[in-house]
């Protein structure tokens, strides 16, 4: 299964050391308490898909073809070792059992919300602007296949 995939599995890697540690550092310099709102975790989370919005749009839509490492090494490797799904989950179970059900659900559902707006909100901007910079270097349209929403899918949809 894994054969040939040697140079992928290195790049993934390699990124999540990058990411996970960038996640750790994160968590060391602004701590949460059993009962306190996690910012970190939001922060990052939604940091997290912000970047991955950018990543993805510039590597699947942008004018050049990139390296085949570099989305695993980016998308995979370090925004999948620095974003926290278990953490998000641990962080909203702890909030629960702080007997801070509000807390609790205002964390869940804003995460949940911010990072989906994060994503969308930085693709849309990263698409505008490929966008802009085709039309001034004279073509009709960024992105892939000349189309002016950027998708390749008909939907402008990343990855």
């Amino acid at each position: 299964m894994l054969r040939g995939q040697g140079r992928v599995v290195a790049a993934v890697s390699a990124g999540g050391v990058l990411g996970a540690g960038a996640r750790y550092g994160a968590g060391l310099l602004w701590p949460t308490s059993g009962d306190a709102f996690p910012w970190t975790t939001l922060g990052v989370n939604v940091l997290g898909c912000a970047v991955i919005g950018v990543v993805l749009v510039v590597l699947t839509e942008g004018r050049r073809t990139p390296n085949p490492l570099l989305r695993p090494f980016l998308a995979t490797g370090i925004l999948g070792g620095f974003t926290t799904f278990s953490t998000y989950a641990v962080d909203g179970q702890r909030l629960f059992d702080h007997a801070l059900p509000g807390r609790a659900l205002l964390y869940l559902g804003g995460t949940l919300l911010a990072a989906l707006a994060a994503v969308w909100a930085a693709a849309g901007a990263t698409r505008a602007v490929l966008l802009a910079r085709s039309e001034r270097a004279g073509g009709t349209a960024g992105g892939a296949g000349g189309r002016a929403d950027g998708g390749a899918d008909g939907r402008g949809a990343a990855g």
